[in-house]
């Protein structure tokens, strides 16, 4: 039976319809597909500022996807120089960046320090051994996790012990009493705060950054300006990274005023 007038019409109306849905449905899907990813590798301190910077940078430019690896600088480093690719290096010292630098894989005039940090003690919210002042880290017994001599924050630490040791007659034998209780040496600060949150050591040396972003977990005990340590990050672009433009446009929002604010608001010290 033929169709009559208002039927046909009807049928080609839907027709439109359907066609209108299933192109927005494709138009809806097509962006990801298209977008430019660049490949960030983060010392491991750095995970929430650098997390909140990233979703505001995509938020800001579409047409980019970053995907970040976090962890001990030492580890970044090696990877790099096993072949790993990424865009963007930002490491928690210039030891480990000046040794990709050194294997020709960074472009030296994007090098540049973005931000600092200082070291502060930790002990768990528990503090069953007491802990209140840095001479307590020299009493017998006393359980110390710090990072091992391949990271940052193990260099920065000894660092600072040497300093307080040669500055304080108070301190004479502070290194040598505290390596003398330290019973494990992380490869990641984040190792770190964790075991000390968990109750698993007596105390811990970290960054400020990573003390405040443990909150109640761990209670902090400073420490004094004459002793302590300035860790210094910079980043810098893969020489071999795949996307230069973009990788360079995600170091320059990094050292931006807004950039900075980020940082700022993740406890580390900007260089603005």
């Amino acid at each position: 039976m033929a169709l009559n007038k208002k039927a046909l019409t009807v049928i080609a109306v839907v027709l439109v319809i359907v066609a209108i849905v299933v192109a927005g449905v494709s138009l809806s899907t097509q962006p990801s597909a298209n977008k430019t990813e660049v490949t960030v590798f983060a010392a491991a301190s750095l995970k929430a500022a650098f997390t909140e910077m990233g979703n505001n940078y995509e938020a800001n430019h579409t047409n980019i996807k970053l995907n970040f690896n976090f962890d001990g600088s030492a580890n970044l480093k090696t990877q790099l120089l096993n072949g790993a690719t990424a865009d963007v290096f930002a490491s928690a010292d210039y030891k480990n960046l000046n040794a990709v630098a050194t294997a020709d894989m960074i472009d030296n005039s994007t090098i540049q320090t973005f931000a600092k940090n200082r070291l502060v003690v930790i002990v768990p919210s528990s503090n069953t051994a007491g802990v209140i002042s840095l001479s307590d880290l020299t009493k017998s017994g006393i359980k110390i996790v710090i990072g091992d001599t391949s990271v940052p924050i193990g260099n920065y630490t000894r660092t600072f012990m040497r300093s307080i040791s040669n500055s304080s007659s108070e301190f004479t034998d502070f290194q040598t009493k505290v390596m003398g209780n330290v019973v494990s040496q992380e490869s990641s600060v984040n190792n770190i705060v964790t075991k000390i949150s968990l109750g698993e050591a007596d105390a811990g040396i970290v960054y400020t950054t990573d003390a405040a972003g443990a909150g109640s977990k761990v209670t902090q005990i400073p420490i004094s300006d004459a002793y302590n340590v300035i860790a210094v990050y910079p980043i810098g672009g893969l020489v071999s990274f795949a996307h230069p433009t973009e990788a360079s446009g995600f170091i320059g929002y990094v050292m931006s005023p807004d950039g900075q604010a980020v940082m700022a608001k993740y406890g580390f010290i900007t260089v603005e």
